[in-house]
């Protein structure tokens, strides 16, 4: 079972090695002051519907993937139980979304590795990166990497663990040790769009969204500016009053009310947060829900997802999975990759393209075609069987021909026997 659990019940400093200053336990309490005025933590920077759209992009798809394991040096398929069933509580999908949500906004992922009486890791148990400080010591025969994980428990005491009982997964870094955090690298950004959130607000919650005022010359109490709110609302409001003409008496008049310049810009602002979002990420714009701007469709579209997987996805996040996992938690003769066909196939009319060409040249077989749609294979040796084309026999010859066929000797028995 975990000794430091999943979730953060409260503030804890990382390790008592370091020294409670003012800066210390402002960053650790608060976050990142942006010079936008808010302060963006790895949980706060969440409440900005661009980055909760970014890390559900990336944790999801990256969790729903299969993570099929094969013996080494072939493609020979085999069944690793703790990948398949890893937390006794959390489904397989959970606990790598979960992991990798960790990644995506502390820059690491900390699993526990629970061993069995065997010692053969059993469970995976994560760990809120909050709770865990990593270092370096002399590499010794029990620690060859030297590095070293303080853990910070429930009940406040501090924890030593090595590689053997933590299973680290850093992103981005450039330390050799840890990963950086995406939140406090773009805390600028994502603390302006967070203030954007917030003039937004207080824009439409001030009443500066008003349609107009309507003055008069006399002195109105709150009674009398009701009735002759309520008397122009009933007049000139619904369909039926479009395009009338409005009759004021008592020395009224109406004085539309638009949104100053200098108010409108700060929505341009915020769509260029989310821009700057989905560069930070390396998410396409049109999954954060903005094709305000985008011209492109059908397989424009297409193109941009699969560009996404191949140059982001697949390498940023899904590749360091992949060799962390076969290098800390499979024996040396299996390793661990993720199937990305389901991803990168294209329609069905180009894939039916692609595969005719790749089975007509011999280089797919039936079975081939059938993993690549994620369908079960052909029993016995025909859904393994490639196919040699026979058009490319020698140029004149007859491919079905056999050498007996050619023979033009007089066979036993013909007539040339009979006298």
């Amino acid at each position: 079972m975990s000794l430091f659990g999943l979730f953060e019940r409260r503030a804890t400093v990382e390790s008592p090695q370091v020294p409670l200053t003012a800066a210390s336990l402002t960053t650790l309490l608060n976050g990142v002051s942006a010079e936008a005025g808010v302060a963006v933590t790895e949980t706060s920077a969440l409440h900005m519907p661009a980055v909760w759209r970014a890390v559900s992009v990336i944790a999801n798809v990256s969790a729903a993937l299969p993570l099929h394991t094969y013996r080494m040096n072939s493609k020979d398929r085999v069944s690793v139980r703790l990948l398949d069933d890893p937390h006794p509580e959390l489904t397989r999908f959970e606990l790598w979304r979960l992991i990798y949500v960790h990644r995506l906004l502390w820059g690491n992922a900390y699993v526990q590795k629970v061993r069995n009486n065997a010692g053969a890791v059993a469970q995976l148990w994560p760990i809120r990166p909050e709770r865990v400080r990593v270092d370096r010591e002399r590499p010794s025969e029990d620690n060859p990497s030297g590095k070293v994980f303080w853990i910070n428990d429930d009940s406040g005491g501090v924890h030593r663990r090595t590689p053997r009982e933590i299973l680290h997964l850093p992103a981005l870094g450039y330390d050799g040790v840890t990963g950086c955090s995406p939140i406090r690298a773009a805390a600028e950004g994502i603390g302006l769009g967070l203030a954007a959130e917030r003039a937004a607000a207080k824009l439409y919650g001030s009443g500066n969204m008003i349609s107009g005022v309507l003055q008069t010359e006399q002195r109105l109490n709150r009674e009398q500016a009701e009735q002759l709110k309520a008397a122009w609302k009933a007049k000139l409001s619904g369909v039926q009053a479009a395009h009338d003409i409005a009759v004021l008496d008592s020395g009224a008049s109406f004085h539309p009310v638009t949104m100053p310049y200098k108010d409108s810009q700060f929505l341009e602002s915020r769509q260029f947060q989310v821009v700057e979002v989905a560069r930070m990420f390396g998410v396409p714009l049109f999954l954060l829900m903005e094709t305000q701007k985008s011209t492109s469709w059908g397989t424009g579209l297409e193109q941009q997802a699969q560009g996404f997987v191949t140059w982001d996805l697949a390498p940023t996040w899904l590749t360091p999975t992949e060799q962390r996992v076969s290098k800390e938690l499979l024996p040396a003769t299996q390793y661990a990759k993720y199937q990305l066909g389901g991803l990168l196939r294209g329609d069905s009319q180009a894939r039916a393209v692609f595969y005719r060409a790749m089975r007509d040249t011999g280089a797919f077989s039936a079975n081939d075609i059938r993993d690549l749609e994620e369908l079960p294979p052909i029993e016995g040796p025909e859904g393994s069987m490639y196919l040699q084309p026979m058009s490319m026999a020698p140029l004149g010859s007859d491919p079905t021909a056999t050498g007996d066929a050619t023979d033009d000797s007089p066979q036993e028995g013909g007539e040339d026997d009979q006298d």
